[in-house]
């Protein structure tokens, strides 16, 4: 069950913006403008109905709760003597297939390259992750709380860490939007810095790699630190990101930090550095502004990532399995067109459980 109004009044109540409600939530009436103008032609428009009131429900979603069930019981507990990485992926926007994919990418990635198969777990809103056909819990509050409490019971708290990727859209507030559906009359919420820091630490997790994917990102860099905390994220705090829409399989973060630099590299420092110098170029050469990724490094969380990496196999990254979008299902999505469901050409045939350790069968992505 989705958080009610209360748990976001006393975050909300410094916006100097009109506020609508939303879903039983309070939310700043210029969310979606706030939100990434770099990605969305139409970011300035509020859904239709969105100054309605939706009622919480009053049980949960039963297909949700078992999908979350699943995932959460298909966790492999940490081995003595082994330092564990726990991995969490986060895609928070359903309206876009960037998010999707990199999730899924990013299960299959540090399953193979990285060691951490039976110890990842995917949070997912995407239209093709709902009702009967759901292969993964949604991403939202609640289930974030819950993975973090299930890891933080499983993980040796000082041997093991987490690597936490939350990939969405942000708001200039400093807040993680996610949506829980394609179309405009879907559920919306945000999480802010402050609440995303209580949910790491009310779950006891001591080491944390967390990077954050989405405008305005280094907004939850002060929040976040610690001395066992590394925290990558792919733009500065008042600076928005690029890639997502419907032009492209993966975000420029995604692409230059996930998909290139982590096939490069298993230093987390390193990658940061190999993504960021990528991002600069590719917005140069597109006339872009740049988004300036931003890097933290605590003072312990070195010593824990070196003795991490002494231990890695020595494996490659798996491809990329989604191929960039066909140019006229890309310019008919962006124009409004529907080519399939909620206007994207077919999502992947059979994603993968939640459980299972690859990604969806390659095809070319919901556009």
């Amino acid at each position: 069950m989705r958080r009610p109004v209360a748990a976001s009044i006393a975050a909300l109540a410094a916006l100097r913006c009109p506020l609508a409600v939303l879903r039983g939530r309070l939310l700043p009436a210029a969310l979606l403008a706030l939100a990434l103008p770099a990605c969305h032609s139409d970011a300035g428009a509020m859904p239709a109905g969105a100054a309605d009131t939706a009622q919480d429900e009053a049980a949960q979603d039963p297909v949700d709760q078992a999908q979350l069930r699943q995932a959460l019981g298909a966790l492999r507990p940490q081995r003595p003597g082994v330092a564990d990485l726990y991995v969490v992926g986060f895609a928070g926007d359903a309206s876009e297939d960037v998010f999707r994919n990199e999730v899924l990418y990013l299960r299959q990635l540090f399953a193979q390259r990285f060691g951490a198969a039976g110890r990842i777990a995917t949070l997912i809103n995407h239209g093709d992750n709902l009702g009967t056909h759901a292969y993964a819990p949604q991403a939202s509050y609640d289930n974030l709380a819950d993975t973090l409490d299930r890891i933080g019971k499983l993980m040796d708290k000082r041997e093991d860490a987490l690597l936490l990727f939350l990939t969405s859209h942000g708001t200039e507030q400093h807040e993680l939007y996610l949506q829980f559906g394609p179309g405009e009359d879907a559920e919306y919420d945000t999480i802010t810095p402050q609440e995303l820091r209580r949910l790491l630490d009310d779950a006891g997790i001591r080491n944390r790699i967390i990077v954050i994917s989405a405008c305005y990102s280094g907004g939850f860099v002060p929040a976040l630190k610690t001395a066992d905390t590394l925290v990558i994220t792919a733009a500065r705090r008042d600076r928005p990101s690029f890639g997502c829409g419907n032009t492209a399989s993966a975000t420029y973060f995604g692409r230059a930090w996930l998909i290139d630099a982590l096939a490069r590299t298993t230093d987390m420092v390193e990658s940061y550095r190999l993504a960021s110098a990528e991002i600069s170029a590719r917005e140069q050469a597109e006339g872009e502004a740049p988004s300036y990724p931003q890097l933290y490094v605590g003072a312990r969380i070195g010593t824990w990532l070196q003795h991490w990496r002494a231990q890695l196999p020595n494996a490659v990254a798996p491809p990329y399995p989604y191929p960039e979008p066909d140019a006229d299902d890309a310019t008919d999505a962006a124009d409004g067109e529907q080519t399939d469901e909620h206007g994207a050409t077919a999502a992947p045939a059979a994603p993968t459980p939640a459980h299972a350790s690859a990604p969806p069968a390659a095809t070319t992505p919901a556009r």
